[in-house]
């Protein structure tokens, strides 16, 4: 048990996917700056649970039809088609399940997310067992909706505070994701013994 929370605090913190391995950038920077709250941890969620469902799936047939077959080659023509048709029956799913939250427009942002190709490939490439994938799918979708969140919070403090106007929008967004990025590398020596 203590190796599964290592690898979901690893993954969600240490190796982050936004701002360590800069495989979920595109959703974080595409996002409407007016959202609400809602919506991104609609997001976040959607990522989530999109992350646990495509990598678990990916090394699923990885290891039960290409390995035997030794067609380790194919995985990227695998992967990709997988994680872009889980997205609409997922969407649809969580839309019923939690009426609450707005999922309504996510299907591009989710669509644009490398996060799910990125991480069914490492899984794969690492050699992962079963509970080191759970738990790096978990902890990945954990510190996407982590830096979402953040991100969100940054965005909506930088439009209410003066900022010089050749900063303002994207160059402010980009610089505060390098300063979050930076400070997730504090957390690079937290497991060693």
């Amino acid at each position: 048990m203590s190796e599964f929370f290592l690898a979901l605090v690893s993954a969600a913190l240490i190796n982050n996917l936004v701002l360590h391995q800069g495989l979920a950038i595109d959703p974080l920077l595409r996002s409407a700056t007016d959202q609400d709250r809602r919506q991104v941890h609609a997001l976040g969620l959607a990522t989530l649970v999109l992350l646990v469902l495509a990598v678990g799936l990916g090394q699923l047939i990885y290891r039960l039809a290409l390995l035997p077959l030794q067609l380790e080659y194919l995985r990227l023509f695998v992967f990709l088609p997988l994680c872009v048709l889980l997205i609409k029956p997922l969407l649809t799913l969580l839309t019923r399940l939690l009426p609450a939250l707005p999922f309504d427009g996510l299907l591009p942002l989710l669509l644009a997310n490398v996060a799910l190709l990125g991480l069914s490939l490492q899984a794969s490439e690492n050699g992962f067992g079963v509970a080191q994938t759970l738990a790096w799918s978990l902890g990945g979708g954990l510190g996407f909706w982590l830096a979402l969140s953040l991100f969100a919070d940054l965005r909506q403090r930088s439009d209410n505070d003066d900022i010089p106007e050749a900063f303002r929008g994207l160059p402010i967004e980009l610089i505060g994701a390098g300063v979050m990025a930076m400070a997730f590398l504090g957390f690079n020596g937290l497991f060693n013994p």
